[in-house]
């Protein structure tokens, strides 16, 4: 096959690069869009650098050469047909939810050990129903997102700078936005037509959505609370307002398959003390940012601290951690993330403008009295240095860079 030409994204290649030949199954899963099958391609070159003579067999669901391979005896039969003895052998496919009851073939090829097996899927059911049943144990899952701040700079041939990122705020990082330009409303145009193709197969289709209109409803409601707590009661009571009336849990099962879809995701609220999980009152954060503003519209007087706080989230997410929105007596802390017994507390802010202000951001982290790295993230704030009583505080484009 041809590889197209494409950007490293060396982040997520040299995770995975240790594992290929390894008897384990890799999985990389995303929300539609974020750059899977390149991630793919790149992992292919890596083989045939090291051994000429592999043969890969690559089948992409979305390519109509492969709609033939509808369920598992069809891919079954397709692999097997491709195996070259004598030769080690490489089975990528490219959104394996596609194909019906997959697992079945996985399962019979890792136990024959004929192929070294990696593969992508765009719906988190993938892992918590079909392989966690059928192949527990034998994969392991590798995220990927869509570009960080710093792969963003590097696509778009940009600077690290204030500016550049404001620019990551309103376009956000699609990987295909390099083929377009960050100008205008074409990038917008494209990520609507990317929208629609992730509400329709990734969630409608798959998870039989029937009020197509209510989950639009829902999603726009999301759009304009990003950072906002709140519950599906809450969210019930407003589309109730606006005389369109769903359950709560109604609201819980939509909400459930927007973040299946990796489209939203979830921060949970914890107490800081006892690391107790509260059950009620959560926050959403978007995959992309310029898929949010696509649906919302974007004014950077009115967006940039829902955005400011959306962009920080993906951060910590991006480099594996956990992330929760923290809860400390009656004072909140914007996200206390972990990861290997690591924590890391942030605040985020639009603007340090006054003492009242600084007082506040600054005065939740030093209630917390462990010596964990705590951060307070503003826009371009030069007011205070970036130390305050023991407080890192940066600039956005500066805590984006960071490698925490």
């Amino acid at each position: 096959m041809n590889i197209p030409t494409y950007i490293e994204r060396p982040y997520y290649t040299k995770k995975i690069t240790p594992f290929l030949g390894k008897q384990i199954i890799k999985v990389l899963t995303g929300q539609r869009r974020v750059g899977k099958s390149y991630i793919l391609f790149q992992l292919m070159d890596s083989i045939m650098a090291k051994n000429s003579n592999a043969n890969i067999i690559y089948i992409n669901c979305e390519l109509e050469q492969f709609f033939s391979i509808k369920n598992h005896d069809n891919l079954l039969l397709y692999v097997k047909q491709n195996i070259k003895h004598g030769r080690e052998n490489y089975l990528f496919i490219d959104e394996i939810q596609e194909i019906e009851s997959f697992e079945l073939a996985i399962r019979s090829l890792f136990a024959d050990n004929i192929c070294d097996i990696i593969c992508t899927g765009s719906n988190a059911n993938m892992l918590s129903g079909e392989l966690a049943t059928y192949l527990s144990g034998r994969y392991i899952e590798f995220n990927i997102h869509s570009l960080s701040y710093r792969e963003f700079l590097q696509f778009h041939k940009l600077q690290k700078s204030p500016e550049s990122a404001v620019k990551f705020l309103q376009y956000g990082g699609m990987p295909y936005l390099v083929q377009i330009g960050l100008t205008d409303q074409m990038p917008f145009e494209y990520l609507r037509n990317v929208y629609a193709t992730i509400l329709l197969r990734d969630v409608v289709s798959r998870e039989n959505i029937r009020n197509v209109a209510f989950l639009e409803n829902l999603i726009q409601y999301i759009a304009g609370n990003v950072g906002n707590l709140f519950s599906a009661n809450n969210i019930s009571r407003y589309l109730k307002s606006q005389r369109v009336s769903m359950s709560p849990q109604l609201v819980i099962n939509y909400l459930k398959a927007l973040t299946n879809a990796f489209f939203i995701h979830k921060a949970v609220r914890t107490n800081i003390e006892g690391l107790k999980i509260f059950e009620i009152g959560e926050k959403y954060y978007f995959e992309d940012l310029g898929l949010r503003n696509a649906l919302w519209g974007h004014s950077q007087k009115m967006d940039n601290n829902q955005l400011l706080e959306n962009a920080v989230f993906l951060h910590l997410m991006q480099q594996d951690f956990k992330v929760f929105v923290g809860q400390l007596g009656t004072q909140e802390i914007d996200f206390v993330a972990e990861k290997n017994g690591v924590r890391v507390y942030v605040q985020v802010c639009l603007q340090l403008s006054n003492e009242k202000t600084i007082n506040r951001e600054f005065g939740n982290l030093l209630m917390i009295k462990d010596n964990f790295p705590k951060y307070v993230v503003s826009l371009n704030d030069t007011l205070i240095g970036n130390n305050y009583k023991g407080i890192i505080h940066l600039n956005l484009h500066d805590f984006l860079m960071l490698e925490l």
